[in-house]
């Protein structure tokens, strides 16, 4: 074992996640000073007080300074670096100023294609060891990758901490994946990303002291799609693009599931709503803490059956998702019903027959 990289790269995330937590209070200070604050004008909003915005910052600032220090200087890494310090930028206005969506979206189509000319591209999937060579369609098909998980890092960022929280556990299943692969660079990568979510954390979980906003949605995601087609897809493990598939799947099919929805209502897949998810599990009456820890164990165990997937244990990785789903619809069954969710210990029994007394004397009258 190989000490000294080891502690190459402990050293590195405990860099990041430094950097990221004595920026954030300075990044808090700005966002009040150029009017990036998020004020509660609607009930998507979970929270009652302004906050500020712009704390991706803090992250983009520890990341793309730690991998200056620590890692090489390659296409990929100035796909990111430019790419990142891009949406960013644009991340900024828009939690000042809130752009058209149209606008954004060229801008992150703009970006992956900056992505496309540094040779960041997806050219082939592995099917059961037939390679299926995607030739022209390796340009949309990476634009369309990179544009759709960059915005549903974006989409789920509904509650404190849910998507810095899901993008740590994201880069730690890509981290995993990565090592067990052999590809210790983007192993360091997907750990300095780590480390930079680590050290914002502490101000984004609930309640929430500073968010992100599109400023680092859109650079965590953006970021995780370039990881994920360098490390995962280019790699020629049998079926390895059910690896990121699996990873993501709470976000992309979150966002997919959205972008279906609105459709079907005759909306634009643009326009906002509060039937995401989180805003599903919070109507169930969880709170925010608990509906970001539901969500987190999703995420993680996809995580978990993508890392098993790396060394093709097909077996092992269908029985752990095939008990976690199960285990998901009992939960979703326990707890639509007030009855029935009151015994799960996630709730306080006390505050069921409060609420239950308020319901009947409101009856009575």
């Amino acid at each position: 074992m190989d000490y000294s990289a080891l502690i190459y790269g402990i050293v590195a995330v405990v860099c990041a996640a430094l950097l990221a937590f004595t920026m954030t209070p300075i990044v808090r200070v700005l966002a009040f000073k150029i009017g990036a604050v998020d004020v509660p004008t609607d009930n998507r909003r979970m929270h009652k007080k302004p906050i500020p915005r712009i704390g991706g910052l803090a992250i983009f600032f520890a990341f793309a300074v730690t991998t200056l220090v620590f890692c090489k200087v390659n296409p990929t890494m100035l796909t990111i670096w430019f790419g990142g310090l891009i949406l960013v930028f644009m991340g900024v206005l828009d939690d000042i100023y809130r752009l058209n969506a149209w606008i954004k979206l060229i801008f992150q189509i703009a970006v992956a294609f900056i992505a496309v000319y540094q040779g960041v591209t997806i050219d082939y999937i592995n099917f059961f060891g037939t390679y299926v060579d995607f030739g022209m369609w390796s340009i949309p098909i990476t634009v369309i990758w990179i544009v759709g998980l960059t915005n549903a890092i974006n989409i789920i960022d509904g509650l404190d901490g849910l998507a810095c929280g899901v993008s740590i556990i994201c880069s730690l299943s890509l981290f995993f994946v990565a090592v067990l692969s052999g590809q210790p660079e983007w192993a360091l990568l997907t750990a300095i990303l780590v480390g930079s979510c680590i050290g914002f954390l502490p101000f984004n979980h609930h309640p929430a002291k500073i968010f992100m906003g599109d400023t680092g949605a859109l650079f965590l995601g953006f970021t995780l799609s370039i990881l994920a087609i360098e490390g995962v897809f280019k790699t020629h493990m049998v079926l390895s693009f059910v690896i990121p598939l699996s990873i993501f799947g709470l976000p992309l099919f979150d966002t997919l599931f959205a972008i279906i929805r609105r459709i079907l209502r005759h909306e634009s897949p643009f326009a906002a709503d509060g039937e995401h998810i989180h805003h599903k599990l919070m109507k169930m009456g969880f709170g925010q803490k608990y509906s970001v820890r539901i969500l987190y164990a999703v995420c993680g165990i996809l995580g978990i059956s993508a890392v098993m997937f790396t060394h093709e244990h097909l077996y092992k990785t269908a029985v752990i998702a095939l008990v976690g789903f199960a285990i998901f619809i009992l939960m979703y069954l326990i707890f639509k019903n007030e009855d029935t969710r009151r015994y799960t210990g996630m709730f306080g029994e006390d505050n069921f027959a409060e609420k239950k007394e308020d319901k009947t004397d409101g009856d009575d009258q």
